[in-house]
């Protein structure tokens, strides 16, 4: 890029200083009036010419450079489109391996729970049971020593 900044900037230079070289020319040369007007209007008409062609040609690097920018901002876009896919996605994977284990937890503690409520159960009913057979006995012995004492 820098070799074709300085090309293009020498190739104006060189241009500029043919036309100041063609315009000192004209001034020093044994012409008469006309004739130098008519060399001055023609040396001018070929420098608006050529700073017509140097326009173009500006215009053109300009227009490589805006492509080549418009290139290389397309590739990082794509690129930044490309990383933020994958974390979102890595986000995702990440995420749903938690929500997995807490719902493995979850299970592991309702399932637990329910054991536990289960056997306090159990325990109330053996606990019922022996509390009603001992009233049963102690109303048996009751009967029993009044009825027979």
């Amino acid at each position: 890029m820098a070799d074709n900044d300085n090309g293009a900037s020498g190739f104006g230079w060189f241009l500029a200083g043919l036309g100041l070289g063609a315009l000192v020319g004209v001034l020093y040369a044994p012409k008469s009036g006309k004739e130098t007007r008519e060399d001055l209007v023609s040396g001018a008409l070929d420098a608006k010419e050529r700073a017509a062609v140097l326009a173009q040609r500006g215009a053109e690097v300009a227009s490589q450079y805006v492509d080549q920018g418009k290139q290389a901002v397309g590739q990082y876009v794509d690129q930044s489109k490309q990383a933020v896919g994958q974390a979102v996605e890595q986000t995702k994977q990440v995420a749903g391996e938690y929500v997995d284990k807490g719902r493995e937890y979850y299970d592991k503690g309702r399932s637990q729970w329910t054991e536990y409520v289960e056997k306090g159960k159990s325990l109330v009913n053996e606990q019922q049971e022996k509390v009603s057979a001992a009233v049963e006995a102690g109303k048996d012995a009751y009967v029993n020593t009044t009825t027979h004492g």
